[in-house]
């Protein structure tokens, strides 16, 4: 059994409080016959922003005609939202850093229960389990992932040539390589959670998966077996040393985010990043044609710890979560929106330009590394690996 984790996302541009307090579940306005809906994002960069407003908003837009959809890309998106919400306010469809903050939402009532949507759309035979269970509560469901991600492992080819070792197979060999280029001078990996706390939560659910299991977490999430089991212990310990041992960014954990860290990759000072799939949107802005090294890039799963569990052992997230306001004057047309998003063509376009966020969590994920380029063909490859070891 596989662990599942919350999901992570990063924030931009900043937005006023202000506007959460403004949203259309009080009554959006129309464009000519068509009834608004709104979906609140975070703050994505002006490339990626672009390529939203092409393959979500423009599609959908132009695949009905009932309504129209806007997407305001806000850097405090997390912190609107629950103001809004608060105030029975807030966009038509509500994004969050994940089902953490969608289950949050639900108790308070905030959110639609979107089962009825999910018996019409069939999302639970289109959705992989894990995924689908993710955003339920009490067996109803009010959110779904709009991507999934697996915690692994970046590596720069050309580093590794310079150590003199190969892509590291087994945990051993992968610390054997850190401990290497700790003694060369190099960051053994880089990683960290500047301006992002809850990247934390990564790196113990690594943790946690590797060394107690996914079945145990599991048993103890559901209060068979207390959090003080030893296998558990042994997880937070075994997190513990692996940081005290400078494995995770070294002394520089607190002073990096994603986006400095995979730039650092890039500039040779480390043969690792690791951290959660969706970091290839990242890699994008230095792994590139233009840089010339997008061949240097390469990805793995975390080399699993406990040899008693199955290799790979992929420890699940998602990058963001999707729900329909309980306020909202268009609950059927925020449910088409997700639904929009919950296919193989939403997610073949999305991927083109912008991977690493929107590996849409299809048990049928059909796309194919060879139609496409750039880092976009590894994180594919990477995507369907893991949802075949799922």
């Amino acid at each position: 059994m596989k662990r599942k984790r919350f999901a992570l996302a990063v924030a931009g541009m900043a937005t006023a409080v202000a506007l959460a307090m403004s949203g259309c579940a009080a009554g959006g306005g129309a464009s000519g016959d068509r009834q608004k809906l709104e979906l609140w994002f975070w703050g994505a960069p002006p490339a990626q922003q672009e390529t939203m407003q092409k393959v979500l908003v423009d599609g959908f837009n132009a695949s009905q005609d009932e309504y129209e959809l806007e997407v305001n890309f806000d850097n405090a998106v997390d912190k609107n939202i629950q103001v809004a919400l608060s105030a029975n306010k807030g966009p038509d469809v509500v994004y969050g850093s994940g089902p953490a903050f969608a289950s949050a939402y639900a108790a308070e009532g905030k959110l639609e229960d979107m089962t009825p949507y999910a018996e019409k759309y069939g999302w639970k035979d289109r959705i992989l389990d894990s995924m689908y269970e993710s955003g339920t509560v009490d067996g109803k469901l009010y959110s779904l992932p709009n991507s999934i991600e697996d915690i692994g492992v970046f590596y720069n080819t050309k580093v590794l040539d310079t150590l003199g070792v190969d892509v590291p197979t087994t945990y051993d060999e992968f610390v054997a390589v850190m401990d290497k280029a700790a003694a060369a001078g190099l960051y053994p990996s880089v990683t960290g959670n500047q301006g992002w706390k809850p990247v934390n939560q990564n790196y113990i659910s690594l943790f946690m998966s590797q060394v107690a299991g996914g079945k145990t977490i599991y048993d103890a999430l559901q209060g068979t077996i207390p959090w003080t089991d030893p296998t558990i212990v042994k997880a937070v310990q075994d997190s513990a040393d692996f940081y005290n041992a400078g494995y995770l960014g070294g002394d520089d954990y607190a002073n990096l985010n994603f986006d400095q860290s995979m730039k650092l990759l890039s500039e040779e000072q480390s043969p690792f990043f690791i951290g959660p799939s969706l970091a290839f949107q990242f890699a994008s802005n230095y792994f590139n044609d233009d840089a010339g090294n997008t061949e240097d890039l390469g990805y793995m799963a975390f080399p699993t710890i406990n040899p008693e569990l199955p290799s790979p052992y992929y420890t699940l997230g998602t990058t963001a979560s999707l729900s329909i306001n309980a306020a909202s004057e268009h609950k059927d047309g925020a449910a088409e929106v997700i639904d929009y998003m919950m296919t193989d063509s939403f997610a073949k376009e999305m991927n083109e330009s912008w991977p690493g966020y929107w590996a849409v969590p299809l048990k049928e994920f059909s796309l194919s590394a060879d139609d496409y380029t750039g880092l976009s063909k590894p994180f594919v490859t990477a995507m369907q690996e893991t949802i075949d070891g799922v």
